[in-house]
């Protein structure tokens, strides 16, 4: 887990779909039904940090939903743009900028992260409305945008 400051640091949230789901953890520390994700390392950049946070947190590799620009030259690689962008408080002192990115799985076995996840599983959207804990307004409403946007 990578802290660039102590008031914020940057992240990664895939929202990975399939088959009209979308698949979710039940976060250890935090007690919260999340997509994968987590902190950006410092070796990396935020593409490398969805692809290496999805393998880890769900067994799956990734394919990266999105627009990559036509202008990787010498010195310059265009990067896959999120589909979304947020700002996050953590707690009184400290911020996430997120970097939200839509995926699918490619290959791999859906795998339980047990030291970081109670849960995974694929919820359609009536399994997001009966989710215990509930989750936050914010995920609900991105799950929702994911598998309006993802067919």
């Amino acid at each position: 887990m990578a802290h660039i400051h102590e008031k914020i640091d940057f992240t990664v949230a895939i929202f990975v779909v399939q088959n009209d789901r979308i698949l979710l953890i039940h976060h250890r520390k935090l007690g919260k039904w999340l997509p994968l994700g987590g902190h950006i390392e410092l070796d990396e950049d935020p593409e490398i940090a969805a692809l290496r946070e999805a393998r880890e947190e769900s067994g799956f590799e990734v394919e990266l939903l999105g627009e990559r620009p036509p202008i990787t030259e010498a010195g310059t690689r265009a990067l896959l743009a999120p589909r979304f962008l947020d700002i996050h408080r953590i707690n009184e002192t400290h911020e996430h900028i997120g970097m939200i990115y839509w995926a699918r799985p490619r290959s791999g076995t859906m795998t339980l992260a047990i030291e970081e996840h109670h849960d995974i599983r694929w919820c359609n959207r009536k399994d997001l409305e009966v989710l215990e804990p509930t989750m936050s307004n914010a995920v609900k409403w991105y799950c929702l945008k994911a598998l309006e946007e993802i067919r």
